[in-house]
């Protein structure tokens, strides 16, 4: 998994991950609904990861959050095109930019344009699931990039929900162990419960993407919140 170190890696994924998104919507029926999105269409779901895109960019020339994105125009012919033209213009930014360069960031800890990188690869796998669940072609993660959006969420996400109030502290502790990649992580404090399964499982459940119908009932009902913005 990368480092971040130089973002080279990180780059690369982005790249991939924008280029299969963008290979979906073209295929894609723009009205189908997306599951794990109520209300939302296919074109909603890639008008919004576009607006992301913009957002992030922003975020990294400007240095502030204060953004509000730019949908496609009535007439635009192609959401692909113009979804593929959002990140273009993104891949545009952090490629150019250092890595260490000082940016706005959902992370105090972190206010550097790599925050970027990683955050926004993690955006587009996740919705790219999203999109092709909707069309009924999902395809798996890769498991080191699923546990390294679980260590995200535990580390990055859920701390920032907790301090700008958005959710309370999680009444329990859940350690979450990976079976296909090395790796545990506790989101929470207090008493300790836990889940086993892939990586990737364990992602999609805290995005709330998963079924919770076997899990222990007092871990569904720990993570029913919304651990991530």
């Amino acid at each position: 998994m990368p480092d971040g170190s130089d973002g080279s890696d990180w780059l690369a994924l982005l790249r991939s991950h924008t280029d299969r998104l963008a290979a979906v919507v073209a295929s894609a029926d723009l009205d189908a609904p997306v599951t794990h999105c109520p209300g939302w269409s296919v074109r909603d779901l890639v008008v919004h990861v576009g607006g992301v895109h913009q957002w992030a960019a922003h975020a990294v020339t400007a240095g502030t959050p204060d953004l509000r994105p730019t949908p496609p125009a009535p007439d635009e012919h192609s959401l692909a095109a113009w979804y593929a033209r959002q990140a273009a213009h993104l891949l545009h930014v952090l490629s150019s930019t250092p890595a260490a360069a000082p940016a706005w960031t959902l992370d105090a800890t972190d206010r550097t344009a790599g925050f970027w990188r990683r955050r926004q690869v993690h955006e587009v796998a996740m919705h790219t699931w999203d999109a092709e669940e909707a069309v009924d072609r999902p395809t798996a993660y890769d498991p080191a990039l699923a546990w390294d959006g679980v260590l995200e969420v535990a580390e990055v996400l859920y701390p920032r929900q907790v301090r700008l109030g958005r959710v309370d502290p999680l009444p329990a502790a859940v350690r979450l162990v990976a079976t296909d990649v090395p790796g545990d992580v506790t989101v929470g404090a207090g008493r300790e419960l836990e889940v086993r399964d892939r990586a990737e499982v364990l992602l999609r459940l805290l995005w709330h993407r998963a079924d919770t119908s076997t899990l222990d009932p007092q871990v569904a009902e720990v993570l029913s919140g919304a651990l991530a913005p």
